[in-house]
């Protein structure tokens, strides 16, 4: 039960810094993927390195359990959905995460996005047997690996390299790119204003 109300609380906090830097405006997402306003970017990159730092520099000091590590396994599919993702947030100017979240602050838009992701869920679930015959959920590249080799990790790295220090040093770059990128790079006027 402990975990359960840790889960909530957590889920209700990260719901709202999401909400506080912009996420669950759409008119946010438009300026980051034209590449008008950065901000949203930026804290994105940010919050990948620093987590990248803190969970692989975890795991080699013994702070975090490699058992915690999770991998998706690598086949056709997941690209092609990885596709229909981007260009689904493009479209509607929300990613899953903060779709919820926007509902949840009142933003109608967030609730019929919600509802398209279940439809769309809905609909793979019904033809999820096509698409296993197809062989597009067949694993390719030695399905779940890594790029380096995780001591202690049930997963192959592709790399003799640590798996460790190669997630050190691309949370560190995704890091370093946050301070670096241009809050407006071309020009991106006034600030989004939030739609209803």
């Amino acid at each position: 039960m402990t975990s359960i109300i840790l889960a909530v609380v957590i889920g209700a906090a990260f719901g709202a810094v999401l909400d506080r830097i912009g996420a669950t405006n759409p008119s946010w997402i438009g300026k980051m993927l034209s590449l008008k306003h950065l901000h949203l970017m930026k804290t994105i990159l940010l919050a990948i390195g620093t987590g990248s730092v803190l969970m692989f520099g975890g795991q080699m000091i013994g702070l975090v359990d490699v058992g915690h590590m999770s991998v998706k396994a690598a086949y056709v599919g997941v690209f092609i959905g990885g596709l229909l993702l981007g260009a689904g947030w493009a479209a509607s100017g929300f990613c899953p995460g903060t779709g919820v979240c926007a509902a949840a602050s009142g933003r109608k838009d967030g609730l019929f996005f919600i509802a398209g992701g279940l439809l769309g869920a809905a609909a793979y679930m019904v033809t999820y047997p096509a698409w296993k015959a197809s062989g597009m959920l067949d694993n390719i590249a030695g399905g779940k690996v890594t790029l380096g080799t995780v001591p202690g990790s049930k997963f192959d790295g592709l790399m003799g390299m640590s798996g460790d220090i190669v997630g050190i040093i691309l949370g560190l770059a995704f890091v370093v790119v946050a301070f670096v990128l241009p809050e407006r790079p071309m020009g991106g006027g006034a600030e989004p204003v939030p739609a209803e």
